[in-house]
């Protein structure tokens, strides 16, 4: 069969355009060191690939979730735990005014220290984030939590909400991520009445034992509430510790998967290069033969 040639040399470049392509193909993947350079190179494995690209994305933005309320509970709890201790200082405080061999000199000397813990209890629950949100108001996070009305009756009113704010920190599992002060109100007009009657002893009207009875009980229901709320920062904690392990084991095995499907076999592939090496050489040394042929040659 006689093969023109035009039809000779256009199947000869068309075979060297391949090798060619194919090397330069093998050459980037080395270069990257992976095996898919785009999905057609392998299809299947580019779709698992995806996939686990996918999962592995969604798993950090869960553990970057975990970060960010972990940090934010523990401030809470610290903020928490300072109210806590101003409303200790002003039970121990009642409870020294409630004893009867006090003179009036010695209970109107208590009303500093007792205006300065309810001054820094208003001051913590109305405590701001870095973004400048108010951490204790619910949901309403632009509206102070406990509001002060020199002439109302009673002068300190809760005006955030009880609304929970969630995050994300797995699949189908939420976290709350904020605290309100609903109750504390209570206790901040129960200190202002302690303070007026401390200062106004005698008065008509003024019951001052009643007072500081009355006072030292909403102060041990507040700290049994305020220790319930630190409580719960510390079990979500935990939780938030084990659901963050959790999705480090995930995490850790999808970039293992991602290595074994993706990653090139170098030795494998350099095997393959020193192959296209070959085949392209001879397909040089076979056009450059074929080519310088004649009829000449065989007569």
């Amino acid at each position: 069969m006689r093969i023109a040639t035009s039809q000779f040399q256009a199947t000869m470049t068309r075979s060297l355009s391949l090798n060619q392509d194919a090397l330069a193909s093998l050459t980037a993947r080395m270069a990257s060191g992976n095996k898919i350079q785009v999905p057609s190179d392998d299809p299947v494995t580019s779709v698992r690939l995806s996939r686990l690209d996918r999962e592995e994305a969604i798993v950090g933005q869960y553990r970057d979730n975990i970060a960010a309320i972990k940090i934010r509970l523990a401030s809470n709890e610290t903020y928490m735990q300072s109210m806590v201790n101003d409303i200790t200082q002003s039970h121990d405080l009642l409870v020294w005014a409630s004893d009867a061999s006090n003179t009036p000199d010695d209970l109107k000397s208590m009303v500093t220290s007792m205006t300065s813990l309810r001054d820094s209890l208003f001051y913590s629950a109305n405590q701001k984030d870095q973004e400048g949100r108010y951490i204790f108001s619910g949901t309403l996070t632009d509206t102070p939590a406990i509001k002060f009305d020199e002439n109302g009756d009673p002068r300190y009113t809760f005006e955030g909400n009880t609304n929970e704010q969630k995050s994300v920190v797995g699949n189908g599992i939420t976290q709350t991520v904020n605290v309100d002060v609903k109750g504390l109100e209570d206790l901040l007009n129960m200190m202002d009445r302690t303070i007026n009657a401390l200062s106004n002893q005698g008065a008509p009207g003024i019951d001052l034992q009643a007072t500081l009875k009355e006072n030292m009980e909403g102060a041990m229901a507040t700290l049994d509430l305020m220790a319930g709320k630190i409580a719960s920062f510390g079990g979500a904690q935990n939780v938030m510790a084990t659901l963050d392990g959790n999705h480090a084991s995930v995490s850790l095995s999808n970039k293992t998967a991602i290595i074994d499907l993706g990653s090139l076999d170098m030795a494998e592939a350099a095997t393959e290069l020193s192959g296209y090496n070959n085949a392209l050489q001879a397909s040089y040394k076979a056009y450059a033969k074929i080519s310088n042929l004649s009829l000449f040659n065989v007569l």
